[in-house]
């Protein structure tokens, strides 16, 4: 397989795996405790590792998120919290996650190898998001931690790469989440408020983008090798097969 055949074939492994200790109810008490909403705890979780920074300038490192969203949950949590906080105790949650839930999977030492490879190998041109997550230290040590922290990395890969695609191809990021999966839920779970363009002429535009995208992430790829890259869907698959219904398939942003 070539590193975009690669790329191709592990993003939808990447995402659904990536944002999946998201979902479990303990990450979600953390934002209870640090005394904020849950959408606060989202946005500044993930966007928090840019540091004291603007909702403006979060808005345009989120991307696919409405700005007035955003500002909604990055000022909130802001209120009572320093972001760069927020995203450290993110992480902590995906390493405390990820030791629980993927310590025991076959292979997880390995995984967590090959994402670590990846993840510095990956080109962070005009992705501040992710330099700034790849920056930051990861407090867990298992290799279940590793891999998780890995797979969350690389999440925020895609989502960047699939963001310079989308503006690339034309497209805004409304259109771009319209003519997605979920079309206009999508748009209005992302904050984007009705009445929204039509988006028959932007499919193809999307599907342009996502030919783009796995171009873009190619590189992290390549520094595995055709073997290493095949080795690592083999394990993405596994890993996702072990886990079961707590990988779910969501969209890059």
């Amino acid at each position: 397989m070539t590193p975009e055949q690669v790329a191709a074939a592990s993003k939808p492994l990447v995402l659904d795996l990536g944002d999946a200790f998201t979902r479990c109810p303990i990450t979600l008490r953390r934002a209870r405790l640090l005394g904020i909403s849950g959408w606060a705890f989202y946005v500044s979780g993930r966007a928090g590792a840019l540091g004291d920074v603007r909702a403006e300038t979060v808005a345009a490192a989120l991307g696919f998120i409405a700005p007035d969203a955003v500002a909604d949950g990055w000022d909130g949590a802001a209120r009572t919290v320093r972001p760069f906080e927020v995203a450290a105790a993110t992480l902590a949650e995906c390493c405390r996650w990820g030791s629980q839930h993927l310590d025991t999977v076959p292979g997880i030492d390995r995984l967590a190898v090959l994402l670590e490879r990846a993840g510095a190998a990956a080109d962070a041109s005009g992705m501040p998001l992710f330099a700034a997550w790849r920056a930051m230290l990861v407090p867990g040590r298992t290799a279940g931690a590793r891999a998780a922290a890995g797979l969350r990395l690389l999440r925020e890969h895609f989502a960047g790469a699939y963001l310079l695609a989308v503006r690339a191809s034309g497209m805004t990021p409304l259109e771009a989440v319209l003519a997605g999966p979920e079309g206009e839920a999508g748009a209005m779970a992302c904050g984007w408020p009705p009445p929204y363009p039509p988006i028959g002429p932007l499919v193809r535009r999307r599907l342009w983008a996502e030919a783009v995208t796995d171009r873009l992430a190619a590189p992290a790829f390549a520094a595995l090798g055709p073997d290493g890259g095949a080795e690592l869907l083999d394990l993405l698959t596994a890993t996702r097969a072990h886990l079961g219904p707590v990988a779910r398939s969501y969209p890059a942003a």
